[in-house]
């Protein structure tokens, strides 16, 4: 498993945008469409790592009550299926495996009871 990008709730998507990109040195890695709002994955050219600006709009729902004032954390896995089953045989609270926004990924918490993302790489 390996850390493959950092969600950022934010405000403004072209002003975080535009920070990341004009101010540090950071360059437009995907965008995608999600109910009508536009999600930036940005990050150093020469790095896999990015981070995913999702705007708090899209958010305002929050079925799993995230804390949208701290950045969530994505994980990739070549293998998801055996990633969940081996979180939960090892107690770890995890969502069933899903498919949003085009990519299979699921949930799960740690022992303080904050949420991580992991998803199909």
């Amino acid at each position: 498993m390996k850390v493959s990008y950092v969600v950022l709730y934010v405000n403004d998507t072209k002003a975080s945008m535009k920070f990341w990109t004009e101010k540090a040195g950071m360059v437009s890695k995907d965008i995608k469409e999600a109910e009508g709002f536009k999600i930036h994955k940005v990050g150093f050219a020469h790095q896999d790592f990015a981070f995913e600006l999702v705007p708090l709009d899209l958010m305002k729902d929050n079925p799993h009550n995230l804390n949208l004032g701290t950045p969530s954390i994505c994980f990739e896995a070549p293998d998801l299926p055996a990633l969940r089953k081996k979180l939960a045989q090892g107690g770890v609270q995890a969502t069933e495996i899903a498919n949003h926004f085009g990519f299979d990924s699921f949930s799960f918490s740690d022992n303080n009871g904050k949420w991580f993302a992991a998803i199909q790489g």
